[in-house]
C-alpha cells in the first residue's frame, strides 16, 4: 500500500526481509484529499539537476523532484531513441586477412564514431531506389597492407617491429567528404577511440574496403546506441534511532556500511558521513545489537544517474538530447489530444 503519511510518502523502506512502501498511486504526486493541483512555480522549486562530475566518457548526476516515470523516460530515451552515426553498409574490395567478410563488416560497424548528427538527415533504407548522398550518408574508407620491415633488427620477435601494418587499428580509418560534409565536419570524424584493434594481418594479408555509414538508434541496432550504460539509483537514507552508538558498538556499525559512509566524531560518536556511498546492503540489519536502532531507506524522488558514453558524444549532450526527445514526445502528443 502506499503510505499516505507526508514525512513518509517520498521514502521507501528497507527491511531485513523485505522492501516496504513501493507502490506509487495512480496518478504520481497525487494523494486523497489533498490538493495537487498542477503548478509550474512549485515544480520549479523542488526540481534540481545537481552534476558529481562529469568528463568526455561518463557522468553522474542528481535528479530531484521527478516521478520515477520521468526518470525512467529519460534513462530509457539516452540507451535506445539519442541518433547517431554507425557504419552500416561495407563494401569489400579485398580482404585477404584470416577474419571473414562478413566478421569484418560486424566489427567495424560496432566502432563508435565521433560525429554531431543534427547535419544529417534520415537514410531511408526501405526504398531500393534511394541514392545515398551527402545529406544522409558518410563515406569512410579503410585500406591498409602488411609487408616486412627491412630494418628489423636481427633476432626480433615482435610483430609490430618485424612486419608494417601488423595491427589494423581504428586510427587507419579515412573520412572521404562528400558535398558540403568538409564544411559541416571540419574537424573530420573519426572513430571515438582510434585505438580499438580491427584486424591482425602479416605480410601478403591486405584489406580494402569503403564504409557507408548512416544515422541510427539504439532501438535499431546497439551500435546506433550513444550509452554504454545508463542508470540511476535512489538515495539511499540512513537514519540512527536512540541514544548515541559509541565505543565498540559505533565501530561494529561502522564496519557495516561500505567506506564512507558512517564516521565517529571526536565524542566517539557514529554518525552518518555520506549515505550516498552506501549500497544499501541492509548488512548492519543482521546483528541483533543493532534491531530498532537504525532505519534504512530510499529517497523516492532523488535520482542518482550514472551515464557511460561510448565515445560518440559527450555524456551531458545525451542527457540533454534526450530531454529534447522526451519533450518533442509530449508536444505531439498534445497536439494529437487537441485534434480528437
Amino acid at each position: 500500500m502506499v503510505d499516505y503519511n507526508p514525512s513518509q510518502r517520498n521514502l521507501v523502506g528497507i527491511e531485513h526481509d523485505r522492501v516496504t512502501n513501493v507502490s506509487s498511486t495512480d496518478f504520481p504526486g497525487y494523494y486523497p484529499g489533498e490538493d495537487h493541483a498542477w503548478n509550474l512555480d512549485k515544480f520549479k522549486e523542488n526540481f534540481k539537476i545537481q552534476i558529481s562530475y562529469l568528463t568526455d566518457l561518463s557522468s553522474s548526476f542528481d535528479l530531484l523532484g521527478v516521478d520515477a516515470s520521468i526518470a525512467n523516460a529519460f534513462r530509457r530515451i539516452m540507451i535506445s531513441e539519442v541518433p547517431t552515426l554507425a557504419i552500416e553498409y561495407v563494401y569489400i574490395e579485398n580482404n585477404t586477412s584470416i577474419i571473414q567478410d562478413e566478421v569484418l563488416a560486424h566489427r567495424l560497424g560496432l566502432i563508435p564514431l565521433k560525429a554531431n548528427p543534427d547535419y544529417l538527415r534520415w537514410f531511408k533504407k526501405d526504398d531500393p531506389d534511394i541514392e545515398p548522398t551527402d545529406y544522409d550518408t558518410v563515406v569512410l574508407h579503410l585500406s591498409a597492407k602488411c609487408t616486412t620491415n627491412p630494418s628489423a633488427a636481427p633476432g626480433t620477435t615482435d610483430p609490430k617491429v618485424l612486419y608494417n601494418n601488423a595491427n589494423v587499428y581504428a586510427s587507419a580509418i579515412q573520412f572521404e567528404p562528400q558535398g558540403r560534409q568538409a564544411e559541416w565536419f571540419p574537424d573530420g570524424i573519426t572513430p571515438a577511440n582510434p585505438d580499438i584493434l580491427i584486424a591482425k594481418l602479416r605480410p601478403g594479408q591486405e584489406i580494402d574496403l569503403t564504409m557507408h555509414c548512416i544515422l541510427g538508434i539504439g532501438q535499431d541496432h546497439a551500435k546506433f546506441s550513444p550509452v554504454a550504460t545508463a542508470s540511476y539509483r535512489l538515495l539511499p537514507t540512513i537514519d540512527i534511532i536512540g541514544p548515541p552508538l559509541t565505543g565498540d558498538l559505533a565501530q561494529k556499525f561502522k564496519t557495516c556500511f561500505p567506506k564512507g559512509v558512517i564516521a565517529i566524531n571526536s565524542n566517539g560518536e557514529a554518525y552518518v558521513k555520506d549515505a550516498r556511498k552506501d549500497t544499501v546492503s541492509r548488512e548492519v540489519l543482521r546483528h541483533p545489537e543493532f534491531d530498532g536502532r537504525v532505519k534504512l531507506g530510499r529517497q523516492r524522488d532523488h535520482f542518482i544517474f550514472t551515464v557511460e558514453s561510448t565515445g560518440a558524444m559527450t555524456p551531458d549532450e545525451i542527457f540533454i538530447k534526450s530531454v529534447q526527445l522526451l519533450k518533442k514526445k509530449c508536444q505531439i502528443l498534445r497536439k494529437f489530444n487537441l485534434r480528437t
